[in-house]
């Protein structure tokens, strides 16, 4: 089933996955297609309410749409989130139906692993249809676990904040992590390698703790870690967490990290900036994933990869300068240019 949806920047569609038989429940929201086929992850999540689950979805297609304009790619954005059942579930009836909800759309959405999801999922919806990327990488080519290239588009975004705009070295820098998982871990491994010291913590206790032990890192709780005392926090969690309850407590001068919509709101934009505090938008410094698996999904290689995350750092000092310029919050001069990408692109479209 499909609805319209009233939002004057939602451009496109829902699909409602509702499956009587197994109850598996979801959505997948396409925000544009105006530059191509809508691409982003499956996430698999517990959400409280329908509404929640919706509102998420629709968050995260649209940071999709933003972050694949930004990033040059040929694609425009889409998410898919399905409600995780509570206590055991059989999993593959659950991507059987995922993979069906998505053949029905017929290549206008394009999916791959994310959060609570894995390649074997992947692997599983890609023998249904092959409207799927984030699988196996061959020798040389693009392809397999997006992570490393998600992190490295992070760190290296970070660098660039702290020397080239508020004059500092990571090395001796002390970098607060929410959550080490795979893009989160990696981000931890490549500041250490740097001479960052860490302070780490993650929703796994025990996951934070062996990384802490690993690289030598200070471990705190997840309430701990948004009132450390750092010189960079690296949200690299859920979204949502620069909010009207957490940003007068932060203590920080920088943020830059792989969590996806971490501003709720523009106004936590300008309360940042209010807070003399630096924010790297999300979507602009987290796209090396999706360069990665768009790369795979195109046939090329791993060094195309590398050239394209190579310029997340450089796009991110542009959305800085343009900031300072027209003084307005980074996040919002980031939208504007991704909004401008993809209405000309509707614009040829039409034509």
């Amino acid at each position: 089933m499909t609805h319209a949806f009233e939002n004057a920047d939602f451009q496109e569609r829902l699909q409602v996955i509702n499956d009587s038989e197994t109850g598996v429940t979801g959505i997948i929201a396409i925000h544009s297609t105006a530059i191509g086929p809508a691409a982003g992850g499956c996430r698999l999540w517990h959400y409280d309410t329908q509404t929640d689950l919706v509102t998420d979805a629709i968050r995260l297609a649209r940071g999709m749409s933003y972050k694949n304009a930004m990033a040059g790619l040929p694609f425009g954005g889409g998410k898919a989130v399905l409600q995780r059942p509570e206590g055991d579930f059989d999993r593959a009836a659950l991507f059987r139906v995922f993979g069906e909800a998505v053949a029905a759309l017929k290549g206008a959405y394009i999916t791959a692993e994310d959060v609570g999801t894995t390649i074997a999922d992947m692997r599983a919806v890609r023998r249904q249809v092959p409207y799927v990327a984030g699988l196996e990488v061959a020798e040389g080519m693009a392809g397999g676990d997006p992570s490393p290239w998600t992190a490295l588009g992070v760190f290296e975004s970070m660098k660039a904040a702290a020397q080239d705009v508020l004059k500092f070295d990571l090395a001796g820098a002390t970098v607060a992590v929410q959550g080490v998982g795979n893009v989160g871990g990696r981000l931890c491994r490549l500041l250490r390698e740097a001479g960052a010291n860490l302070i780490v913590a993650d929703i796994d206790k025990a996951r934070a703790a062996a990384l802490a032990a690993e690289l030598g890192a200070k471990h705190v709780g997840i309430d701990e870690i948004l009132v450390a005392d750092a010189d960079i926090l690296a949200p690299c969690a859920l979204g949502g967490v620069l909010n009207a309850d957490t940003i007068p407590d932060l203590r920080v001068r920088l943020v830059c990290g792989g969590a996806n919509n971490q501003l709720p709101t523009e106004a936590d934009g300008q309360a940042l900036v209010d807070r003399g505090i630096l924010y790297a938008p999300d979507y602009v410094v987290n796209a090396g994933g999706i360069i990665n698996v768009s790369a795979e999904y195109l046939g090329e290689t791993s060094d195309q990869v590398a050239d394209r995350v190579g310029q997340i750092a450089g796009r991110l000092l542009d959305v800085f300068r343009r900031s300072t310029e027209e003084q307005v919050p980074p996040g919002v001069v980031a939208d504007r240019l991704a909004q401008h990408l993809i209405a000309g692109a509707r614009r040829r479209q039409a034509a």
